[in-house]
């Protein structure tokens, strides 16, 4: 199933997707969906990202290719800087190079705590793309990466919650920049699997419905400048856009 976050004449709205358009609904994380009667067609729909998370998690190094030395560790990104699709990035100026990161993201469906490797996956209502936009050369001297990972519409969203990726573990990402691609990786590279990373992280912290773990970046991170246009394809999910200004 495919769950977006509209905008609307009556504020956001969330909806399935059907075969004539988006159908909306009242509660994405209801144990049944209930159909408000109101529609939207695909060609005007306006997406927001999918969820507005009150808690937004990512993992540090977890870039992939068995770099991963450390024990998993999270770190909080404000949910102020979510953004959603065909969003309008505009990158902090004078604090060097900036880089954007194509990433996997969990979207909590339920209260989760203390899970384990035969229950994670259990919390989760699906999966979108998260695009993790750093200030690279703030990190070194930022160990809570606050410099390094704030910044306006630095967490682009979407463009949609799929709920039916048969392994997480397995998602193949694709990165682009002005039409070219740049970077080719996936979940299957990242150091910590989403369900090691859920473990962790409930472990320490109770997660709620609406929250997102950003899993890492596997390779899948580039720099960019002013007037870039950023394509992130996750199969079986779609392609998160934006453009950097």
């Amino acid at each position: 199933m495919r769950i977006a976050r509209l905008e609307t004449s009556h504020g956001p709205s969330h909806a399935v997707a059907d075969a004539t358009g988006w159908r909306h609904i009242a509660d994405p994380f209801a144990d049944e969906l209930v159909f408000t009667g109101g529609s939207t067609a695909f060609d005007d729909a306006v997406l927001l990202a999918p969820v507005d998370p009150r808690v937004l998690l990512g993992i540090a190094q977890n870039k992939g290719n068995n770099d991963h030395v450390l024990p998993i560790q999270a770190w909080y990104k404000s949910p102020h800087t979510v953004t959603g699709q065909n969003a309008t990035i505009e990158i902090v100026r004078g604090v060097g190079q900036v880089n954007i990161e194509g990433e996997l993201a969990v979207v909590i469906g339920r209260h989760a705590s203390k899970l384990t490797p035969e229950n994670a996956l259990d919390a989760v209502l699906g999966y979108t793309i998260a695009n993790d936009v750093t200030n690279v050369d703030q990190v070194p001297i930022d160990e809570k990466n606050f410099q390094s990972k704030s910044g306006p519409s630095y967490t682009p969203l979407g463009p949609w919650i799929e709920t039916e990726i048969a392994d997480p573990e397995s998602v193949p990402t694709e990165v682009a920049i002005n039409d070219v691609v740049l970077a080719e990786s996936g979940s299957f590279n990242l150091g910590s699997t989403v369900v090691e990373t859920l473990v962790y992280v409930t472990s320490w912290l109770d997660l709620e419905a609406g929250d997102v773990v950003m899993t890492g970046a596997p390779r899948t991170f580039l720099p960019v400048e002013p007037g870039d246009r950023v394509d992130i394809r996750l199969e079986g999910i779609g392609t998160l856009s934006s453009t950097i200004v």
